[in-house]
């Protein structure tokens, strides 16, 4: 039991860098705009670039492993992810620092697919939904912690050593890992490594993807450029947004702790009440765009709702791989991080273009489409499994 309490924070821990690595984009995007002299919709375009290489490199890595052991596939990605981290250390233009990121992005994605197969392999059955919200939780420890303390370092001492920070502390997982967890899981090799893309071709599986499309692009329509708001819009000072970063990050790890509860628990259906809450809440920073009281709880509230179907959909996915599709297994577990970074490209894409043609107090009205688009979705899914299961 030490041994596998030990393993689950070894995971959380790689998740937890992951997610530092990826969102610190939004608490330092000011002072990278500043640093190399270029727009705030040009910094967010980082966000953009980073979910879409993330979710295009991670299906086909996940295809390209074959049989190889995911032990031996982990060291060489976080190889590249600690290299990529130091690249955009010492980056000098704000091309060497886009290299930078589609690097760590081209890993990301593989590196959590195959942190979520150790998991489940290392989990008994009445574990599975506790330690995947526990390993999607270190996404949100990331939002609570890593984001609002990088945003204040950077402020001291620069965004640079941000990135030397992720990388040292990814070098320390790696060794932590290498120590601890098992060297024998393997995916189950097929005759050709095209014979893992036939769980696409499935219906339930093909709504259950959309659904992180929609529900994560509406809220980051908004989030990717929540520092600007509260900064420029607002006038708020860097420390407060530090704290409210703070506080966005403690909403999304209630989010995915929460998650679990809903996964064991029929959680499909039960998320529709929540998604509902979160096209409020981007209707409000919308229409009430000018009090600040009503656009801060309103991003609040999407960091609670944004990660609730997470376990949900990642169950989802694996149960019908392991019932039907067994060769895609590690792509499966996949789905949920690969979409969820969909989600986030057409989200904070979505976004610039909203920025620069319509101006910011549009930006909820844009997020509160996509995620309609997703109750929509959910509701159909649902029905469709309710149909098969008489």
């Amino acid at each position: 039991m030490k041994a596998f309490k030990v393993q689950t924070l070894i995971l959380i821990a790689i998740a937890f860098i992951l997610g530092m690595s990826e969102f610190i984009i939004i608490g330092v995007l000011d002072n990278i705009a500043k640093t190399f002299q270029v727009s705030f919709a040009s910094v967010g375009f980082l966000t953009t670039i980073f979910a879409l290489i993330y979710a295009i490199s991670t299906p086909i890595l996940s295809l390209l492993i074959g049989k190889s052991s995911l032990k031996k596939v982990m060291n060489v990605v976080l190889g590249c992810f600690i290299l990529g981290n130091l690249l955009a250390t010492v980056a000098s233009s704000f091309t060497m620092l886009t290299v930078a990121r589609v690097i760590t992005a081209l890993v990301s994605g593989i590196t959590i697919s195959i942190t979520i197969t150790f998991a489940t392999h290392i989990a008994p059955l009445s574990k599975r939904a506790w330690i995947v919200a526990w390993v999607f939780s270190g996404f949100s420890i990331a939002s609570v912690f890593g984001v609002p303390v990088g945003t204040w370092l950077s402020g001291l001492f620069g965004w640079r050593l941000i990135f030397l920070i992720i990388a040292v502390l990814a070098g320390i997982v790696l060794l932590l890992f290498d120590f601890s967890l098992p060297g024998s899981l393997h995916q189950q090799p097929v005759k050709h490594f095209t014979e893992q893309f036939q769980i696409l071709t499935d219906l339930r599986i093909q709504l259950g993807i959309l659904i992180p499309v929609f529900n994560l692009g509406g809220v980051y329509v908004v989030y990717t450029y929540a520092t600007p708001i509260l900064t420029n819009h607002f006038g708020y000072s860097l420390t407060f947004v530090t704290f409210f970063l703070l506080l966005y990050g403690v909403a999304s790890l209630l989010s995915n702790q929460y998650s679990g509860n809903l996964a064991a628990h029929n959680g499909l259906p039960r998320s529709i009440k929540f998604y509902t809450l979160q096209l409020v809440a981007l209707l409000a920073t919308s229409l009430f765009f000018n009090f600040s009281w009503v656009v801060l709880g309103a991003i609040l509230i999407m960091g609670f709702t944004i990660y609730l179907a997470g376990s949900t959909l990642q169950l989802f996915y694996m149960s019908i791989a392991e019932a039907d599709y067994p060769q895609s297994l590690v792509l499966a577990s996949s789905f949920n991080p690969i979409f969820s970074n969909v989600g986030i490209a057409v989200g904070s894409a979505c976004g610039g273009l909203i920025v620069d043609h319509l101006g910011m107090p549009s930006l909820g009205l844009g997020g509160a489409l996509l995620t309609a688009c997703g109750i929509l979705t959910t509701w159909y899914l649902t029905h469709i499994l309710t149909k098969q299961a008489k």
